[in-house]
């Protein structure tokens, strides 16, 4: 469209876009009204008062004559001078060159100086000494004469109070406006702040507030927030509890097992294995980032936790180059989880493993890098859909899984507002796994 270049100019919030809606008609109109004064009024007013004063100057130069001198003139023109109220004397020479002394913000003194030139050719200076008396410079019949004479005669008395005034309740209105905007906005804001929590994992009191539509808009948002609380809910509670009643059973076949030969039994042990390891990442796949509450977390020293620990148990982990300082709120348990994944599958896939950080003003990116296959670039965006294996493009040699690792790690960074990204690692050659949350 025509205006499509205008978007990158145009205010992306909602409170900067409002208060140009609302600013630009009043500077516009505080213009069209500001030129509309200028030119039909104040300039044409103006004229017509200096076309009136020339004639009366006219009256006064008419009384020279070349045989008089200054002194006669002036006494001559003393009766129209006291009636016109006017003054009048002769120019000295060492006055020349004449100038004119006008504002430069003067707009009234300059259209009188542009209407004198234009209807008295006489003239030839003119001067505002100040903002009551103007000066003018005239050629006589005996040589240059001045005369001084009220500024009210030829310009109005106060032509700025208008504009003063428009300016002045403008820009009141202008503030008396945003204020009223800015509680209008608030409830937005504060929904916007609710529902942007709400997806980074984290409940925030929030009742309706505002307009009509507003409310409207903050009680679907209450409704919706807890269709999908209930939903997360009954979604742990059922996978939780189908594998807590599968624990029984499996419990009973391993009793069952340990009461036959050791050789016959090894091949169904490890069928019972399979079936167990499936229940736990069940289990840690419905508990998703909703375990546990937000808590206030340096990472510097979750990840060097998670590292050590990650060591204890045999795994060949180190912790890489750890960027920025602070803290970030997020839930301590579901994170872990997704951190030791991550790890998890780095060696079980590869040899080593090297877990990153890099916290900034706006983000937090927590990376985890491995030696191994790594996953082709066209079937990262299958690794992390739940249930599915990829085997073929990994490693099998150190055992399969269930294909739930990936997807738990993208459901908790979901949680958390965030998402994760799988790449290739330039400095071990394998998997690149960032969790990328917003601050």
């Amino acid at each position: 469209m025509f205006f499509h270049w205008l978007k990158q100019y145009m205010p992306r919030s909602l409170y900067g876009r409002a208060a140009l809606i609302m600013v630009l008609p009043i500077v516009v109109l505080q213009l069209v009204v500001s030129v509309v004064f200028l030119q039909r009024h104040l300039e044409d007013v103006t004229v017509q008062m200096t076309r009136t004063m020339v004639r009366e100057v006219r009256l006064v130069a008419q009384q020279a004559d070349p045989s008089q001198t200054s002194q006669q003139m002036v006494a001559r023109a003393q009766p129209i001078l006291d009636v016109l109220n006017m003054g009048l004397r002769d120019v000295e020479p060492d006055e020349a060159p004449f100038t004119d002394d006008i504002g430069l913000i003067d707009y009234s003194g300059h259209v009188v100086a542009d209407t004198l030139y234009q209807v008295f050719p006489e003239t030839l200076a003119v001067q505002f000494a100040d903002n009551r008396v103007v000066r003018l410079v005239f050629q006589s019949q005996i040589g240059p004469m001045a005369i001084t004479f009220d500024r009210r005669r030829v310009t109005a008395a106060a032509p700025h109070q208008l504009i003063v005034t428009m300016l002045f309740f403008g820009m009141l209105m202008t503030v008396i406006a945003f204020l009223y905007m800015r509680n209008q906005l608030r409830p937005i804001k504060r929904l916007a702040e609710a529902a942007q929590a709400f997806g980074r994992g984290r409940v925030e009191p929030y009742w309706p507030t505002g307009a009509t539509e507003v409310r409207i808009a903050g009680s679907a948002f209450l409704d919706m927030r807890a269709r999908i609380e209930r939903q997360i809910e009954q979604r742990t509670m059922m996978l939780s509890g189908v594998s807590h009643d599968l624990r029984t059973p499996l419990t009973r076949l391993r009793l069952g097992l340990a009461m036959i030969d050791e050789e016959d039994a090894e091949p169904l042990l490890q069928d019972v294995d399979d079936m167990q390891s499936l229940l736990d990442a069940f289990l840690d796949f419905s508990r998703g980032a909703g375990q546990g509450t937000p808590e206030t977390i340096v990472p510097d020293v979750f990840l060097r936790r998670a590292v050590e620990d990650a060591k204890r148990e045999g795994k060949q982990v180190e912790l890489g180059e750890c960027q920025g300082t602070g803290d970030i709120k997020l839930h301590p348990t579901a994170m872990r989880r997704a951190v030791d994944n991550l790890i998890g599958n780095a060696v079980r896939y590869g040899n080593r493993a090297k877990v990153s950080y890099v916290l900034s003003d706006k983000s937090l990116r927590i990376r985890v890098e491995d030696d191994g296959p790594g996953i082709p670039a066209d079937l990262r965006g299958d690794a992390i859909k739940p249930f599915t294996r990829l085997d073929p493009a990994r490693n099998q040699n150190q055992g399969s899984g269930v294909g739930l690792g990936l997807a738990i790690v993208a459901d908790i960074a979901r949680a958390h507002g965030g998402t994760l990204r799988l790449g290739e690692s330039r400095e071990l050659g394998g998997l690149q796994a960032d969790i990328v949350i917003a601050r």
